[in-house]
């Protein structure tokens, strides 16, 4: 093993011996990567599970379907080598030229018309929806697929700021469909990221 992957399990070790909550073998190593990713140990509290939500998660990573997710920090950070296996793609729309248009046309945010956009296009290719900052495209996913018109495996909803986040959680952690969120102010990309990578290895 070499000296990275080392220090990867020693910092696994560590976490797992201060870790105080239990969890169940598949949410142990999500938690734990989401902490190794933040070195906060408060995502241990806050963290919810919907309890088909690892399941429905990889078995839509396993069987190819995309993933959606709000921002290009979150794209960049999914392992790609992991995902490529598997055989489905990230998308990620928040910059195209189309979404920035129609965000100003329709009076929406960017992160709005980047939902639009991938339910109009992709909708029925897309497994799990990533979203690590934009409360407002999470307000949107949970909207559309209320009225029916989206159906994901899984929503990771953890947007991290001030403005609508903690209420966007709060509302996603009511959902009777697959989630996982965090409760509060905390999230961001990287815990997105970090939910996912950790599926993927689970797999």
């Amino acid at each position: 093993m070499n000296k990275g992957l080392l220090i990867e399990q020693d910092s696994f070790n560590i976490i797992k011996r201060e870790m105080i909550k239990n969890f169940t073998n598949l949410e142990l190593p999500i938690v734990q990567r989401v902490i190794h990713a933040t070195g906060d140990f408060d995502f241990e509290q806050i963290i919810r599970f919907h309890p088909d939500a690892i399941k429905n998660g990889c078995e839509a990573i396993k069987n190819g379907l995309d993933i959606f997710v709000d921002v290009k920090m979150v794209e960049a950070g999914i392992n790609k080598i992991l995902l490529n296996k598997f055989g489905g793609k990230i998308l990620c729309h928040i910059s195209d030229e189309d979404v920035i248009i129609r965000a100003e046309k329709e009076k929406l945010t960017r992160a709005e018309a980047s939902v639009d956009k991938a339910v109009e296009k992709s909708g029925n290719r897309i497994g799990v929806v990533a979203i690590g900052n934009a409360p407002t495209a999470l307000l949107r996913v949970m909207e559309l697929i209320d009225k029916g018109s989206f159906n994901p495996a899984l929503v990771i909803g953890v947007p991290v700021g001030f403005v609508s986040a903690l209420e966007s959680k709060d509302l996603l952690n009511s959902k009777k469909y697959p989630f996982i969120t965090c409760l509060g102010r905390k999230g961001g990309s990287p815990i997105a990221v970090s939910i996912v990578n950790a599926l993927m290895k689970l797999i």
